[in-house]
């Protein structure tokens, strides 16, 4: 730091004052002389973060240095001005930190069903539902043909009736699954 001729009365660390110093060496000066004592007493206030701490003496130095004009005119050391800048930052810090929802862990969100699959489960029920409203010969027919994808032919076999029957089932039975799905809301 460099000498100040007391009989100005200037303070210790009048350097802060001093308009004539280059912005370089002001924040240098601030630095030297305030960052360490700073730090110690930020680092108690936000719980040993360092990083945190780091920040909020970074931000009171840089208001400090916009600040000079004003410290000049004080008497004695700058330091509790600082102490009380810092003080208010952490406190803000904390404040906006409370104003802001809750960050949650997103790891329960990967564990549930996608959406496409909450959506197919839906459907699937509707569809049970509104199966269950036609005749047996008209499910039969359709889980036949549809569900477990045989052909119309097949599907007389197994249910042993013609295929003209099963076709005619087939017709019957989607025309009132199609009605039976338009009364649960089910436009597509």
């Amino acid at each position: 730091m460099r000498a100040i001729d007391p009989g100005v009365g200037v303070r210790k660390d009048a350097v802060v004052a001093d308009r004539t110093t280059p912005d370089e060496e002001l924040m240098r000066a601030l630095y030297d002389e305030h960052a360490g004592p700073l730090l110690a007493f930020v680092l108690r206030l936000v719980a040993g973060d360092r990083h945190r701490a780091e920040d909020v003496v970074q931000e009171t130095l840089v208001r400090a240095w916009r600040n000079a004009d004003q410290l000049q005119r004080a008497t004695g050391s700058i330091r509790p001005w600082l102490v009380t800048v810092a003080r208010r930052i952490v406190i803000d810090g904390h404040r906006s930190r409370k104003a802001r929802p809750q960050e949650v862990d997103a790891t329960p969100l990967e564990t549930m069903p996608a959406a496409d699959v909450i959506d197919r489960a839906l459907r699937m029920m509707t569809i049970s539902e509104a199966l269950s409203d036609l005749s047996q010969a008209h499910r039969e027919a359709l889980v036949e043909t549809y569900f477990k994808e045989r052909t119309v032919n097949e599907a007389a076999e197994v249910l042993r009736v013609p295929a003209g029957t099963v076709r005619s089932r087939v017709f019957y039975a989607l025309r009132s699954l199609k009605l039976s799905l338009q009364e649960r809301g089910v436009t597509e």
